[in-house]
């Protein structure tokens, strides 16, 4: 369910993407900027004449220990240098930005905004009814553990899948998608258990991408036939 137009998205993805520009230390290392632009513009250059729209795509590195990245609404990308340690290479790096650029292919951000507006309209209702403090409580938890975290986990998944057809697309090698994420497993550490979080674990991602590696790898290899070659140059 969506309750808000695409314009609207983007413009509320562009206000907060130059708010975190202003408030998020920038980093300015010319090489992993061009890097990351490159695999980037790679993934962009791919999508279809449908997905990219009027789309103005951009991206910034943030300077963080982060191992991480976004996309927003608007066509607004953004990674965090700390991701540069994890994927250690070109196809690597595409997979993430490529599963970022799934979410918004697939409106996960107007889902998301659309049930926390919701969620909220539930909770004043049950108020107003009269429903003690203790109950509310365990109905916001319950919500949030019945419906909006596997939900998140269900969309996690689709930009996943979206993610490793669109690498693929790109010229990127989607095997590399499934050593990203034994990468992303070794440096983890602790996890919450599946069923709390709104990511589906390492192991389960891994199983997932390799049930879709065939059919990837097979649009791989016809965009290299196509001589479609990203050679993007890993910085030191």
């Amino acid at each position: 369910m969506v309750l808000y137009s695409d314009d609207y998205m983007a413009s509320q993805g562009t206000s907060a993407y130059r708010e975190m520009q202003e408030e998020l230390p920038v980093a300015y290392d010319q090489r992993r900027l061009n890097y990351v632009r490159c695999v980037t513009g790679h993934i962009v250059a791919a999508l279809s004449s449908e997905e990219r729209g009027n789309t103005s795509w951009e991206v910034t590195l943030f300077d963080s220990d982060q191992a991480n990245a976004f996309a927003l609404p608007g066509g607004k990308m953004g990674v965090f240098t700390g991701l540069l340690d994890v994927a250690t290479n070109q196809h690597q790096l595409a997979a993430v930005m490529a599963h970022e650029v799934g979410h918004v292919l697939a409106r996960h951000s107007n889902e998301r905004a659309s049930q926390a507006t919701l969620r909220t309209i539930g909770l004043v209702a049950a108020q107003q009814a009269g429903v003690s403090d203790q109950t509310l409580q365990l109905i916001d938890y319950g919500t949030n553990l019945g419906l909006f975290l596997p939900f998140n986990r269900t969309q996690e998944s689709e930009a996943d899948q979206l993610g490793i057809m669109l690498m693929a697309r790109a010229g990127f090698d989607p095997q590399e998608s499934i050593n990203l994420w034994e990468n992303m497993a070794a440096a983890g550490g602790a996890r919450p258990p599946e069923f709390m979080s709104t990511h589906p674990s390492p192991g389960t991602r891994i199983t997932d991408l390799n049930s879709l590696l065939d059919e990837a790898e097979t649009l791989w290899l016809a965009a290299r036939n196509q001589g479609i070659m990203p050679d993007c140059e890993v910085p030191d």
